[in-house]
């Protein structure tokens, strides 16, 4: 009986099920299918093909430039693809734009306040926090993709921001310097983001893996909290340490002198408050604008306390004056020389990488729900953009926070144009709004920032990595206790470090198994997996999960006689036939190289001494034709290569295949 495996929806002579295909993969011959060879590239056609497979996902970008019928057209589509606004502008009617001012004012209630204490984080003026949620909004809703993302400042960017400048200079004794070199690592940040999406680079920041991710997001949530330890118990005299050790010092050395009771009052009684709204807006969906507007009912109801009772006057740290008026240009601010160029650019890089991907994640998980496609390197252009300007305009990097874009996603935005709505708000507040800021206490700040700063403590993320594997929980908590024991560089390195470990391990060590048969069928598969299976007489099967490369290669050629070792002592002692086939299946082997080829032939030799046959089952298109092009098919034989597993036991072991 002949079988035939079908590929991609192909019907037995290898043609496509919509139409014709040129070449079939598998060729028809005297007994039955058997392996073909794909035609021979030429080296610009295979360098060609794989650039487009990595920086293109194997799609022709220039597609649907090729299908428009005049250049006015692919003029227009080129402005609709750095420019999306103008896609979906045409489209927008005033349904939508209710949906999107309602979320924008919403947004914008929640941002204010947060944009302050942000600021402060990243010990920056607060005017600073408020312009950065002015000008890159803007400028971001012409260029960005997401219909939910909501932009700002956010608590772990501006929490890295900080603890990085702050090596470099104090930002109460020199605070212009301070300033400039954070404008410098905005412009760097954007520069970094905008190049990895030109060029297509998005990749780069998959090396952070999502365990990586909730740890290291969690470890900053723990951190940030406890910075806000200052304000919140009106701490004069604070460590700059971002550490746990060094704040609980801190924080005990000045228990007997330094606490305020007042500050503590204010900052439990509203905390309190704006925990038990954000309880609310997360149990009954409905009324998510409670914990949306809180954070600025709190501050309003905060600082008219102050004012009436003067608690300024008995230790109650405010925030004091927030200039008037809108970004003042930067542009000749930025170190564009000297010493502190290379000092910028290395912070814009670290912290940019930070933002791309708390932004695209948050993107993506926004785009899933509303099943929109989001892509990703147009999104890295955006907030790359985005930055660039913001450092020009006295910003520092802004991305998409996952708080205020689930505010937004909830209040009902419809496009992105709700980030031009929160943008106006801000401009009002800098026009108008910020004199009455005088008397807000710092410790109300805290409290905003602390409620914030808890959902981004995922533990049923945690628990969930920690059933599923125990490595990448490894990753999770190593950068988790990185940036709590030690500071958030260097949780960010050892996330970075376990994720590319992980690769090595997995790239190093593929995995392997010994396969059996499936009585009454011509199924194979792994023995550890299936009980029912049984082992072949006089067969050893192998298959192979993972491309053989220079870095594994040797690992897999002795892993393989390892099992034909043990597979040779089981049947002894079971007293089946002498093993004379093994049989390797390469389904599940995407690619080989040179290194991969001569550990078969090594395989083979070692095998020939032990006058065991070597058969290769089912090889995909790249592998047998690298095969063939390095005469290994001729070493071992075209009869040694089978369609399928089942083929190769019929052929070499029948009378195995009828005791089974």
């Amino acid at each position: 009986m002949l079988r035939a495996v079908s590929d991609g929806g192909e019907n037995l002579n290898g043609s496509d099920v919509g139409g014709s295909r040129a070449l079939s993969h598998y060729s028809m011959d005297s007994t039955g299918y058997s392996v073909s060879f794909l035609p021979k590239k030429s080296l610009l056609e295979e360098f060609s093909s794989a650039l487009k497979d990595m920086f293109f996902a194997g799609d022709d970008p220039l597609r649907q430039y090729k299908e428009q019928p005049s250049w006015s057209k692919r003029v227009w589509l080129s402005l609709q693809h750095v420019f999306p606004v103008l896609e979906w502008g045409r489209h927008y009617t005033l349904s939508k734009f209710k949906g999107d001012f309602i979320a924008g004012l919403t947004i914008a209630s929640l941002c204010i306040p947060q944009d302050i204490g942000y600021s402060k984080l990243a010990n920056l003026p607060p005017e600073i926090g408020l312009y950065s949620s002015f000008v890159p909004p803007l400028i971001y809703t012409l260029m960005g993709s997401s219909r939910d993302l909501a932009i700002g400042p956010v608590a772990v960017v501006s929490l890295l921001l900080g603890s990085q400048l702050q090596n470099e200079f104090d930002p109460k004794t020199h605070p212009l310097e301070y300033r400039r070199l954070a404008f410098t690592a905005t412009f760097f940040a954007g520069i970094t983001q905008a190049a990895l999406g030109f060029f297509r680079l998005g990749f780069i920041i998959e090396f952070l893996s999502h365990a990586a991710i909730v740890g290291f997001m969690a470890g900053a949530a723990i951190t940030i909290a406890l910075q806000q330890l200052k304000g919140f118990l009106g701490v004069r005299k604070f460590t700059t340490n971002t550490d746990i050790v060094s704040v609980m010092k801190s924080i005990f050395k000045s228990a007997h002198h330094g606490w305020n009771w007042q500050t503590i009052l204010i900052g439990a009684s509203f905390l309190g408050f704006l925990l038990v709204t954000k309880y609310i807006g997360k149990k009954k969906k409905k009324l998510f604008w409670m914990s949306a507007t809180s954070p600025l009912i709190s501050v309003i109801i905060s600082t008219f306390f102050v004012y009436i009772t003067r608690a300024d006057k008995h230790g109650v740290a405010v925030v004091k004056n927030i200039e008037k008026g809108i970004n003042p240009p930067s542009a000749s601010l930025i170190y564009f020389s000297g010493p502190f160029l290379l000092k910028g650019f290395k912070i814009g890089v670290v912290a940019g990488l930070i933002a791309l991907t708390e932004a695209i994640a948050i993107g993506r998980t926004f785009a899933a729900m509303k099943d929109y496609q989001l892509d990703g390197n147009k999104e890295m252009v955006a907030l790359g953009t985005m930055n660039v300007v913001a450092s020009l305009t006295s910003c520092y990097i802004t991305t998409g926070g996952f708080g205020r874009s689930a505010v937004n996603c909830a209040a009902g935005c419809k496009t992105a144009a709700s980030n031009i709505v929160m943008s106006i708000v801000v401009l009002l507040t800098l026009l108008f709004i910020t004199p009455l800021f005088k008397y807000t206490p710092n410790a109300i700040l805290s409290s905003i920032i602390i409620s914030a700063v808890l959902g981004l403590i995922d533990y049923k993320a945690s628990y969930l990595i920690w059933k599923v594997d125990k490595l990448d929980f490894l990753a999770c908590l190593g950068a988790f206790l990185g940036v709590v024991f030690s500071s958030v560089e260097y949780g960010l390195l050892i996330a970075v470090s376990i994720s590319i470990a992980k690769i090595l391990i997995q790239a190093t060590r593929p995995k392997t198994a010994l396969l059996g048969n499936l009585p009454r069928t011509a199924i194979y598969k792994k023995i550890e997996q299936y009980q029912e299976v049984t082992t072949v007489p006089g067969v050893v099967i192998v298959q192979v999960d993972s491309a053989i490369y220079f870095t594994n290669s040797n690992y897999v050629k002795e892993r393989i006689l390892r099992w034909l070792e043990e597979e040779e002592e089981r049947q002894r002692q079971q007293k089946f036939p002498q093993i004379e086939f093994l049989i390797v299946a390469l389904s599940a082997v995407v690619d080989i190289d040179t290194s991969g080829i001569l550990a078969l032939e090594k395989l083979l030799r070692a095998l020939e001494k032990r006058k065991i046959q070597l058969v290769l089952a089912d090889p995909g298109p790249t592998v047998i034709q690298k095969l063939r092009a390095a005469k290994f098919t001729e070493l071992i034989g075209d009869d040694k290569i089978s369609l399928t597993i089942g083929d190769a036991v019929k052929k070499f072991a029948p009378k195995a295949v009828d005791s089974v």
